[in-house]
C-alpha cells in the first residue's frame, strides 16, 4: 500500500495514464459527452446569463487567445473557461451524474488550457480525450468522497462547483504536461478555490448558472499557478485540520472512495446526457407522463389530476411552481408535468419565456398534485399516477430516466439534439464538421484543429429566456 497521500496518488494518476490505458468503450462515451456540451455550450451563449459574463469579460479587452464558444470573441483562457461554463449551464441541457454537471466544468477548462498550451508542445485527439476521461473521473471521485450527491447537496452546498475544480484541475493539468508534483499542487489549489450553495434555489436566482463557469476557471486557474511553481497542500484530503473531506463533508466523508478502484472504474461511464431541458430529477417523471400518454390514446384531454409521489428531497429541489425565469421553471416538476401533457415533448422551446405564459400550461399545472414519501430513498424516481375525468386510474415508473447509461439516448437522437442547439450559434455545415471533428477525435493529430469550429454568432439569436 503507497505511503503517499491521497493527492499526490491522484496527482500522479492524472499526470501519468495515457489514452492506450482508456477502454474504447470510454473513449466512444467520452466523445459523446464532449458533442453533447459543445451543443449545450453553443446554445447557451445565447442566453441572458452568458451574454452579461461575456459583456463582463470583454470589458477588459483587447484580450485573445482562447475562443468563447458560439462567438467570434476571444478572452484570455481563464476569462473564457468562465463565460464558457456559463454558457454551457445556462439551458439545463449539460450533462449530470459527475460533480454533478462534469461536462459544463470539465470541458471549458480542458479546452482554455489546450489554447494556452504553446504550439511547439504536441496535443493530438488522443490527448485532449485523456484530459477529459480524468477531469471527469477526479471531479466525481471527489463527490464519492464527500458521501455522495444526496448528502453533500443536502448540506447545502452544489457539488457542481466545490467538486467540479477538481475535476477542470486535473484536465488542465494533463493537457499543459505538469507532472505528477504539480498536477498534486494543481489538485490542493483547486480545493481552496472550491465554494457554491443551494441558497439560489429559494428565489431561483441565477448564480446557480455561474457555478459551472466559476469551477473551471478555477480549476484551470489551480493548474496554470501550479504550473508555475506554486505549491499546493499534499495532504488536502487527508484527516487533518483544513482537509476538504473534514471540512466540506464532516457528517457525510468517506474519503476511501477517492481512490477505489481508481483506473479500473471510469466514473465517466456513470454520466447521463439529457434529453429534456429540465433538471434531471424530473426526467423520469417526464418520461413516465410522456409514456401514459402514448399508451392512452385521448387521456390527454380526459385528466382530473395527475399524482406525483417524491421523494422529501427532490420534493425540495423540485417542487416549486415559480415560472418567472427559466431558472425557476426548470426546476419545477409541475411544470415538467405540464409541458409533457400539454405538448409531448420538453424540449428547450417549451422552457423559454414566451411559452412559459401559455395558459394550457397553467391549467394543467393546477391539476398536478405532488405527494412526498419519507419512505422514498432521497434520489429515488417518482411514481406518477394519473386519474381520469371518469375515474379510471392509470400509473407508470420510470426507474431508470433516457440519456442514462443503462437507458441511453440513440446515436441519432444525440446527435438531433446536438444540432438542434448547435444551429442556434452555427450554420449547419460547421455543425456538421465540428460534430464529425468530435465524433473522430481519437484519429486527429492536432486537437487544436477543434477551435476554430467553434467561433459562431450566437449574438444574432439572442433566446428570451
Amino acid at each position: 500500500m503507497s505511503t503517499d497521500s491521497a493527492a499526490l496518488q491522484l496527482g500522479r494518476f492524472c499526470a501519468e495514464t495515457r489514452f492506450d490505458e482508456l477502454p474504447p468503450a470510454l473513449v466512444a462515451r467520452a466523445k459523446q459527452h464532449l458533442l453533447d456540451t459543445l451543443g449545450a455550450t453553443l446554445a447557451g451563449s445565447a442566453a441572458f446569463e452568458p451574454r452579461q459574463v461575456q459583456g463582463l469579460f470583454a470589458l477588459d479587452a483587447p484580450r485573445a487567445g482562447a475562443p468563447v464558444w458560439g462567438t467570434t470573441a476571444q478572452f484570455g483562457a481563464r476569462d473564457a473557461a468562465f463565460a464558457n461554463g456559463v454558457a454551457a449551464h445556462a439551458l439545463e441541457l449539460d450533462d449530470t451524474g459527475g460533480c454533478d454537471h462534469s461536462g459544463a466544468v470539465v470541458l471549458p477548462a480542458a479546452l482554455a488550457a489546450l489554447s494556452l498550451a504553446p504550439p511547439a508542445r504536441h496535443i493530438s485527439g488522443r490527448d485532449l480525450l485523456s484530459a477529459i476521461v480524468l477531469g471527469y473521473d477526479v471531479s466525481r471521485r471527489v463527490l464519492e468522497a464527500c458521501g455522495g450527491y444526496s448528502p453533500h447537496n443536502g448540506a447545502g452546498w452544489h457539488s457542481t462547483a466545490t467538486c467540479g475544480p477538481f475535476g477542470a484541475a486535473a484536465a488542465a493539468a494533463h493537457l499543459l504536461g505538469l507532472d505528477a508534483a504539480q498536477t498534486t499542487a494543481a489538485l490542493g489549489h483547486a480545493a481552496s478555490f472550491s465554494g457554491g450553495l443551494w441558497a439560489f434555489i429559494h428565489d431561483a436566482s441565477q448564480t446557480k448558472r455561474l457555478h459551472a463557469g466559476r469551477a473551471a476557471e478555477g480549476g484551470l486557474t489551480a493548474a496554470l499557478l501550479a504550473a508555475r511553481g506554486i505549491s499546493g497542500p499534499t495532504q488536502v484530503f487527508e484527516d487533518v485540520w483544513g482537509g476538504f473531506f473534514n471540512a466540506f463533508a464532516p457528517q457525510s466523508r468517506q474519503p476511501e472512495a477517492l481512490l477505489a478502484e481508481l483506473g479500473q472504474t471510469w466514473k465517466l461511464m456513470r454520466c447521463s446526457i439529457k434529453p429534456h431541458a429540465s433538471c434531471r430529477s424530473n426526467h423520469a417523471t417526464i418520461d413516465a407522463v410522456l409514456h401514459l400518454m402514448a399508451a392512452n390514446p385521448g387521456l390527454a384531454q380526459q385528466v382530473r389530476h395527475i399524482d406525483i409521489r417524491l421523494s422529501e428531497f427532490v420534493m425540495g429541489m423540485c417542487g416549486g411552481r415559480d415560472l418567472a425565469s427559466l431558472a425557476s421553471a426548470q426546476m419545477s416538476m409541475p411544470y415538467a408535468v405540464a409541458v409533457a401533457w400539454v405538448f409531448g415533448d420538453a424540449g428547450l422551446e417549451r422552457y423559454l419565456a414566451p411559452m412559459r405564459g401559455d395558459a394550457r400550461l397553467a391549467a394543467a399545472m393546477s391539476l398536478v398534485r405532488l405527494h412526498a414519501d419519507p419512505a422514498m430513498a432521497a434520489l429515488e424516481e417518482p411514481m406518477v399516477t394519473i386519474t381520469s375525468e371518469d375515474g379510471d386510474v392509470v400509473a407508470h415508473h420510470v426507474p431508470i430516466a433516457l440519456g442514462a447509461p443503462a437507458n441511453p439516448m440513440s446515436a441519432a437522437a444525440l446527435r438531433a439534439k446536438f444540432h438542434a442547439l448547435a444551429e442556434v450559434a452555427l450554420p449547419r455545415a460547421q455543425a456538421d464538421a465540428l460534430a464529425d471533428t468530435v465524433l473522430h477525435l481519437d484519429e486527429v493529430d492536432d486537437a487544436r484543429a477543434l477551435l476554430p469550429l467553434l467561433a459562431g454568432h450566437a449574438e444574432q439569436h439572442a433566446l428570451i429566456c
